[in-house]
């Protein structure tokens, strides 16, 4: 047998074979890119969607109208109220006062951290786009008061591809503050002084009211806490955005400002008592006769007034109280001569005006020269 013929055949099957299995790998190759491919692009959408869902995310938290919002209130919540008047669109002229309706000389003097309560359990309510404005409708508890408040918020432009937001209405508010009884008040701890915050300055009205900005919202106790005067407090929720609130606060005297006039009071009849006169000078007593007297009374005082005092004005009075002198004195009748001894009490009004000077320094006059 001859195996020459054997090689040449097997190599031509070989020859034969390659062309074969060459397009099944092609085919192969295709399959596995168009799979590459298709994951690619899946990655792909996944991706894009991943970015706009971020966006999205980050527009939503930090440059959306309620983030805008949100900001201002956190700064709020904190008592960082200068950080919260540079907030865009917060800050108001007395132009715009005025154009609101609100006094232009609102004073400023409680938009600081020393006057500001804190917000807490902020939440966004509702988001409503109106036009060129968006509305933002917020829940909190200001201190222990729950309540809401609607702002109005408009675009301001952009920073690179953010935009910027303002407050198309401002957000503060007015408390048109009267305060009867004293010249200075407290609110939410923070002193302030009739004088330092009216438009008349020194010379004003004790009892005008003072406008006074403040943050909305917010809470906003006042009270008087002094050594004349004092009151539990009425605390004021200020939740609308440039509206005004009248606020009525009456102080009434304290305890030690009442002895202390008492005690005036008291020393000023005993004086009047030291008189050896019929009438007193300058005192709301005496004792007519028709008769002579034999020898100069003796007064005294059985009764002395139990004060109570009234707001009046810038000071206080004390109304007409009652007291009673006792005198005792020997009067010859013009008749016959004869004398008889007088022991009576004389019941008598006594009334008085209290002022307090610019001083701190109080000015009492005791008065009621009628008898009865």
């Amino acid at each position: 047998m001859d195996p020459g013929p054997v090689e040449t055949t097997q190599d031509a099957v070989s020859e034969v074979a390659e062309p074969v299995a060459a397009p099944a790998a092609a085919s192969r190759s295709r399959a596995r890119l168009g799979v590459d491919l298709g994951l690619l692009a899946l990655v792909g959408v996944l991706l894009v969607a991943a970015l706009g869902a971020g966006a999205a995310v980050v527009y939503h938290d930090f440059y959306s109208p309620r983030a805008f919002v949100l900001r201002y209130l956190d700064l709020l919540s904190e008592r960082h109220a200068a950080d919260a008047l540079g907030v865009a669109g917060v800050t108001v002229d007395s132009a715009e006062l005025e154009a609101a309706g609100l006094p232009g000389t609102s004073s400023a003097a409680l938009l600081r951290r020393d006057a500001l309560a804190p917000l807490t359990d902020v939440e966004v309510v509702s988001e409503e786009p109106l036009g060129d404005t968006t509305r933002i409708t917020v829940s909190y508890r200001a201190g222990s008061v729950p309540g809401t408040t609607t702002f109005s918020v408009e675009r301001a432009g952009t920073i690179g591809v953010a935009p910027t937001w303002r407050f198309a209405t401002s957000p503060l508010a007015v408390i048109d503050l009267t305060v009867r009884g004293s010249m200075s008040f407290d609110v939410n701890g923070f002193t302030v002084d009739k004088r330092q915050v009216s438009p008349d300055g020194a010379d004003a009205d004790p009892l005008a009211s003072v406008p006074l900005l403040v943050f909305s919202p917010g809470i906003y106790s006042v009270s008087v806490d002094t050594q004349i005067a004092a009151t539990p407090g009425v605390a004021v929720l200020s939740d609308s955005p440039l509206t005004q609130t009248p606020v009525i606060v009456q102080a009434t005297a304290t305890d030690e400002f009442v002895s202390l006039v008492q005690n005036s009071v008291d020393e000023f009849l005993t004086s009047c008592a030291t008189q050896d006169v019929l009438q007193p000078t300058g005192c709301p007593f005496g004792y007519l006769v028709q008769d002579r007297i034999v020898s100069p009374p003796t007064w005294s005082i059985v009764q002395q007034p139990a004060v109570r005092l009234e707001p009046d004005g810038a000071g206080w009075s004390m109304p007409p109280t009652d007291a009673t002198a006792h005198i005792e004195v020997d009067i010859r009748s013009l008749f016959d001569g004869s004398v008889r001894h007088v022991r009576e009490d004389v019941p008598f009004i006594v009334t008085a005006q209290i002022s307090v000077l610019p001083d701190g320094k109080v000015n009492i006059a005791v008065s009621g020269p009628d008898t009865r």
